[in-house]
């Protein structure tokens, strides 16, 4: 649970912090559409070579992009195995009753690892270079064509925000309740998968009861500041496009347009 660092925020200067949290969502939306869109190795690698490139600008450690994908090893590795065996394409290299391992099946396995890996280190540079307060900011103004429909915009978009924000924090009171549970003589690592499930009550119990605690303090914190949503509110940092969100775009664009012709060009490698 330590290692989970989804919804964190590292400051920094580089160009990735610089952009506009509007052009960032965009972009990290389109990149995820784009990555589905690849068929083959080629069209992949663009996209993984470009998320690459991103990670070096942003200046952001390497052990901390690692630690994003530590949590989802899991469903990695279930994916593959899932895709080795039960993929039937290409050329047979094991069989053992219904068990059957192809060229296409490991093909399959690994370009599936590859797209998960660069779909969630793509979404955890968002949380990682844009801070919660502009990210906030960033899906209220692009949501404000709902406002037309009488639709709280702002109210969504803070909802999502402070989910996202609480989510180290969650994991930090899991990791304490926990190490209490353990000191008391709870024992969460030993016995049957049902056995261990049954011993995780004593924590989720106290978790989800400050939790609780915790949303109501902080909705009682906002009543007494007189919060009321996006009525007669102002920023004090007007969010602006720049050189940099025009660069970042045509980079995107340029990365998708290699995946396009990459797809036309080689739609079958198995």
């Amino acid at each position: 649970m330590s290692n989970i660092s989804i919804g964190q925020f590292f400051p920094g200067n580089s160009i990735i912090h610089r952009l506009d949290p509007r052009m960032k969502l965009v972009l990290t939306f389109i990149y995820i559409i784009v990555i589905f869109l690849c068929k083959n190795f080629y069209a992949l690698g663009v996209m993984v070579l470009s998320l690459f490139v991103i990670v070096l600008v942003s200046k952001i450690p390497l052990k901390i992009i690692a630690k994003s994908i530590k949590p989802i090893l899991i469903i990695i590795i279930f994916t593959a195995i899932l895709n080795v065996f039960y993929v039937d394409k290409g050329n047979m290299l094991f069989e053992w009753h219904f068990l059957k391992v192809t060229t296409g099946g490991i093909y399959t396995a690994v370009f599936m690892i590859v797209r998960i890996t660069a779909l969630v280190v793509a979404s955890s540079m968002l949380t990682y270079t844009t801070s919660p307060t502009l990210i906030t900011d960033g899906i209220e103004q692009l949501l404000s064509p709902l406002k037309f429909m009488k639709n709280s915009v702002h109210t969504i978009a803070m909802m999502m925000t402070i989910a996202l924000r609480f989510i180290p924090t969650l994991v930090d009171e899991f990791e304490k309740i926990t190490n209490a549970q353990k000191a008391r003589g709870a024992d969460l690592e030993t016995g049957t998968l049902l056995e261990r499930a049954k011993a995780l009550i004593p924590v989720l119990v106290p978790l989800f009861i400050t939790s609780f605690r915790r949303a109501y303090e902080l909705a009682f914190a906002m009543e007494c500041r007189c919060y009321h949503g996006a009525e007669g509110r102002t920023r004090m940092k007007v969010m602006k496009y720049s050189k940099l969100d025009v660069f970042a775009s045509l980079f995107i664009l340029i990365s998708t347009g290699g995946v396009v012709a990459l797809n036309i060009l080689f739609p079958h490698l198995i």
